[in-house]
């Protein structure tokens, strides 16, 4: 009998073909798969297409704009002082720090001096923030990776800087604690003490996750070599903050420009060696262990004084004198209803967020509010380099990549 050959269907679209010798591979067609934007691992309202060949990543796309937020738009509708709490909700993991950021160009642009106290309150705050964000960083990407011990310790210590937040400012999260030239309140009884016994147990907090990860063979198997990124890479694409850090490349805004005072403390900045995923958990680590060492210098050199500027073109006046003078009624009613003019011109201030450079490019026509809010968000930065660190990965080190990154949907659908 004559021997039959069965032509085998190919694994693409074509005419149908011999089989394979040994030493053939079939051509493949990559499938592709939508990650987000609701999938949990993505952060947010992140879609990513993937195209993947069996496990392994050739291609990603990140597409983005779920969010629709139109936070530059919103703050041209409003006064300076209404702003700020835009601010509050780009970067919802570290409010105060945004909140500086915005204030701060807006005093670059009026030419306001702001009182030390105030400096130090805002640095007191931007410390907490970058502690807090860098914990929920920590309890999530553990998450993704299936540390779940972590994810409940990481709110556990995250909730201490909750309740200071609202000690201080009525509001855990969202604290528009900023004003054009200094804050809302100066710090209420008892806050200092509160401060203090948060500095002295985050030390053994952050030893137990140490203990927990640093070391851990599962973790480092995860997490080491996966989602190499250059320090050459990473100046190319713009990345900043702990991403860029992790990279080997010493640039933090509080030391390379310092604001907010931050010069008169002592602290490292912490660098990584091989700019994996592995060395941005070391890197955000340590940077929690710095700012709890900027919070003690700031608790021992907390100087007296005013905690809001003292000129009354753009500072309310003091509650007890709203019984007394007609004027000061009037003055408050004013800057309450209309605000405050700047000077025609432009500027850019930035602060270090705990995902990087957050600048604010402000240009004012010489009315109450912004002509053009530009901002300039670390998290839509950092995600510039994500098509090229997933491509030859496998499907599983995609979800340790992206929570390395510690992008905010907020910050980037701005």
């Amino acid at each position: 009998m004559a021997e039959t050959k069965i032509a085998q269907e190919p694994f693409g679209p074509g005419p149908a073909q011999e089989p394979f010798g040994p030493e053939q591979e079939p051509p493949t067609e990559w499938m592709e798969l939508n990650m987000g934007p609701q999938h949990p691992s993505t952060h947010g309202v992140l879609r990513v297409r993937l195209k993947l060949d069996g496990e392994v990543v050739r291609d990603a796309d990140p597409d983005i704009g779920y969010l629709h937020t139109g936070f530059e738009k919103s703050f041209e509708e409003k006064t300076y002082t209404q702003g700020i709490t835009f601010s509050d909700r780009m970067d919802y993991l570290a409010p105060p720090i945004n909140n500086v950021g915005f204030v701060s160009a807006v005093e670059k642009l009026i030419g306001v001096e702001v009182p030390p106290r105030a400096q130090a309150i805002r640095v007191m705050m931007m410390e907490l923030a970058r502690i807090a964000s860098h914990e929920l960083w920590l309890g999530t990407a553990g998450l993704d990776l299936g540390v779940y011990s972590g994810f409940f310790y990481a709110w556990r210590d995250r909730e201490l800087v909750l309740d200071l937040n609202e000690a201080y400012s009525g509001v855990r999260m969202m604290t528009s604690f900023t004003r054009v030239g200094g804050v809302a309140w100066d710090l209420p009884d008892g806050w200092i003490d509160q401060l203090q016994r948060f500095i002295d147990v985050m030390p053994g907090r952050i030893d137990d996750f140490e203990a927990m990860l640093t070391d851990n063979p599962i973790w480092h198997q995860r997490l080491e070599g996966i989602g190499v990124l250059s320090a050459e890479d990473a100046i190319r694409t713009g990345v900043s903050g702990p991403m860029l850090r992790a990279s080997g490349v010493d640039y933090d805004v509080r030391k390379a420009f310092p604001y907010s005072g931050y010069e008169q403390y002592d602290f490292q900045v912490p660098l990584g060696t091989n700019g994996d995923c592995y060395d941005r958990y070391r890197v955000r680590v340590q940077e929690m262990r710095e700012s709890l060492k900027i919070l003690q210098q700031a608790v021992d050199t907390l100087p007296a004084g005013p905690w809001l500027t003292n000129d009354r073109k753009i500072a309310l006046p003091p509650r007890s004198e709203l019984s007394k003078s007609m004027e000061s009624v009037i003055h408050h009613f004013r800057l309450v209803s209309e605000g405050f003019k700047g000077p025609v011109g432009d500027v850019y201030a930035f602060v270090e967020s705990p995902r990087g450079e957050l600048g604010f490019y402000l240009v004012s026509d010489g009315t109450n509010k912004p002509y053009r809010m530009k901002v300039r968000p670390p998290s839509f930065c950092n995600l510039q380099p994500l098509k090229k660190l997933v491509q030859g990965v496998l499907l599983a080190d995609v979800i340790a990549i992206m929570g390395s990154m510690d992008f905010i949907l907020g910050d980037v659908d701005r």
